[in-house]
C-alpha cells in the first residue's frame, strides 16, 4: 500500500488524488479514468478508486456512462458562463445579508487580508505555473467560502458549494502569466475595502467585476483550451 494512503481513508485519499490530477490538467475534460490504472498507480485495490470516482460524480468532475465508462467531466462555453452568473446572483445576495447585518469584525477582516497575502505569496513562489495556480485558487475560493459561510445561509451555501469543483476548473484555466496572476489576487483588496466601508453598492460592483475578469479571460483563451 502506497505510505501517503496509510491511516487515512482510503477513497477519500484517492478522490484526493484524482482531484488535483484533474485541477492539474494531467486529466483533460473527457478523459477515460480506468480504474484498474489508478489503483495500479496508487498501490491499491480498485474498491476505493471505485468509491472514490462515484464521490467525484457527486461532486461534478466526473461523469459515468453506462458501459462505457468513467470520464472526467468536459464544460463548453455555456457551462461555464452558466456557473459564473449563478456565482454572482448568489453572492451579490449573500454580500447584502453581510453588509445589512454587520456580520464582520476586525477579526474577521485581518482573516481575510491575510487571505489575500497569502495569494501573493503564491503568485512569488518558484513552483510549476500548474502547482501555483492550483494553489493561488484554492485560496481565491476559501476567501469567498469564509465570506459564504458568515451568512448562515445554509442551502445557498450548498448550491455554491455544488459548484465549487466547476469554479476552480474554470478559474484554473484563466491564468498561466504571473501578472495575470498577480492581478486577479490584488483584486480581491477591493471587495474587503468595500467590506470594511460597509458599501454595499462599491462591493457588489467589486465581486462583479472580479468574477466577470475571470469569465472574460477564459472565454478569450477557449482556442487554447478547446475541452472548455
Amino acid at each position: 500500500m502506497n505510505k501517503q494512503f496509510k491511516h487515512q481513508s482510503l477513497s477519500d485519499k484517492v478522490a484526493e488524488h484524482l482531484k488535483r490530477e484533474i485541477f492539474l490538467e494531467n486529466y483533460q475534460g473527457g478523459d477515460h479514468i480506468l480504474e484498474a490504472k489508478v489503483a495500479k498507480e496508487l498501490d491499491v485495490s480498485r474498491a476505493p478508486v471505485r468509491e472514490a470516482i462515484k464521490e467525484l460524480e457527486k461532486e461534478g468532475l466526473i461523469e459515468t456512462i453506462p458501459r462505457k465508462g468513467s470520464f472526467v467531466a468536459s464544460f463548453n462555453e455555456e457551462d461555464i458562463r452558466e456557473v459564473f452568473e449563478i456565482r454572482i446572483i448568489l453572492e451579490s445576495r449573500m454580500m447584502e445579508i453581510i453588509i445589512n447585518n454587520d456580520l464582520l469584525n476586525e477579526e474577521d477582516f485581518n482573516h481575510l487580508e491575510n487571505l489575500i497575502e497569502e495569494m501573493l505569496v503564491i503568485v512569488k513562489k518558484e513552483i510549476p505555473e500548474d502547482e501555483k495556480v492550483v494553489e493561488l485558487n484554492e485560496k481565491d475560493i476559501a476567501f469567498h467560502k469564509y465570506l459564504w459561510e458568515k451568512t448562515n445561509r445554509k442551502f445557498t451555501q450548498r448550491i455554491l458549494k455544488m459548484i465549487h469543483n466547476q469554479l476552480k476548473l474554470a478559474m484554473i484555466i484563466d491564468a498561466r502569466k504571473e501578472d495575470s496572476l498577480e492581478e486577479s489576487a490584488r483584486e480581491h483588496y477591493s471587495i474587503l475595502e468595500n467590506l470594511k466601508n460597509k458599501d454595499l453598492s462599491g462591493l457588489q460592483q467589486s465581486l462583479i467585476d472580479h468574477i466577470v475578469s475571470y469569465n472574460e479571460k477564459l472565454m478569450s483563451r477557449k482556442e487554447i483550451y478547446p475541452n472548455f
